[in-house]
């Protein structure tokens, strides 16, 4: 377990508040992190603290933590006048979930405290609290709670237990270590609502994402080496459905259950010309070497990147790639 920075609660609740953020198309766990932040932070300096959520961010999904933990959102002049930045979740700087122009320039007279848990992390802040070995970035926040003393209230337990939970997938990776096992068991002390954690994360989906999953189903298919298990979703598809690129996450456990299969791999062309690219490694077949390859980044079994172009493009590039990186990782 990585010893929290010194300096690192008392720059959290210096005044004015940092502004709080997480990476694009973020996550169960970056915004379950991010809420949970803010409202630990406004127990100390009794003001409002803003998150960071551009338009187009909220997947339907998700949108129920934004509603569970009555965030503040902040519009374009506070992003843009903020002093001090905490980014949760975010492995580097080009991909916090910032306007354009703030992310190129991300620091520009700003400090940034970054807390996660990638292994692909650049260290971008100017305080860095980051464990690869923890298995969500809200395990850190809450290790931030019982470090700085903050209540835990049941809002905050539900939050943090929800960002263990989806990163976790139940509980049933191999980043679900005892340590994470003894945070979720003291949030549910604190009043974590398992009951409405399972609900909306793994038996809830509006009629529109049900569709986008049917789609994700009828194009899963298998590599001719029956190794790489994939799926994809063009920008037509995905916007004929009614969702958008925020809306794509975890489909790719889709092909993932696909048996035999070493590597998982979804392209989603949520942005027309982007293909997002969902990389999952199966047993002990690694992927982050295989994302950085494509400039992309993430942890050692669950990584990605963006490649320019079509979906076909991607697929015809990305596929042999795979293939090549297979056998040198496992030689038939």
């Amino acid at each position: 377990m990585k010893d929290i920075p010194p300096d690192l609660v008392a720059s959290l609740t210096a005044s004015p508040p940092p502004l709080i953020a997480g990476h694009v198309t973020p996550d169960a766990d970056c915004l379950s992190s991010m809420f949970a932040l803010a409202k630990g932070i406004e127990q100390v300096t009794e003001q409002p603290v803003l998150c960071a959520l551009p338009e187009g961010s909220l997947s339907k999904k998700l949108a129920f933590l934004v509603d569970l933990a009555e965030a503040n959102i902040a519009g374009l002049r506070a992003c843009r006048e903020a002093k001090l930045l905490a980014v949760c979740d975010t492995a580097k700087e080009r991909r916090v979930n910032l306007p354009d122009e703030m992310r190129t320039e991300l620091k520009n007279g700003r400090r940034i405290i970054n807390i996660d848990h990638h292994a692909s992390s650049t260290m971008f802040g100017d305080i860095n609290y980051v464990d690869e070995h923890a298995s969500s970035t809200a395990e850190l926040i809450y290790r931030v709670f019982k470090h700085a003393g903050w209540e835990l209230t049941p809002t905050i337990a539900t939050l943090l237990c929800t960002g263990i939970h989806a990163d976790t997938v139940g509980f049933s990776l191999a980043n679900t270590r005892a340590a994470t096992f003894e945070a979720a068991a003291d949030l549910l002390t604190h009043g974590a609502d398992l009951a409405l954690i399972g609900d909306r994360l793994w038996r809830w989906q509006s009629d529109d994402e049900f569709q986008l999953r049917r789609i994700v189903y009828q194009n899963t298919r298998l590599s001719d080496s029956g190794r790489i298990a994939y799926s994809t979703a063009t920008y037509e598809e995905i916007t004929g459905c009614g969702c958008t690129a925020a809306d794509i996450d975890d489909q790719v456990e889709i092909p993932r259950s696909l048996a035999g299969a070493r590597i998982t791999i979804l392209f989603t062309e949520g942005r027309k010309g982007h293909v997002r690219i969902n990389l999952r490694g199966k047993g002990d077949v690694p992927v982050l070497d295989l994302a950085q390859r494509i400039d992309g980044g993430g942890h050692h079994t669950a990584a990605g990147a963006i490649m320019t172009g079509t979906v076909d493009d991607a697929v015809a590039r990305l596929i042999p790639l795979t293939e090549e990186y297979l056998d040198e990782h496992e030689p038939h």
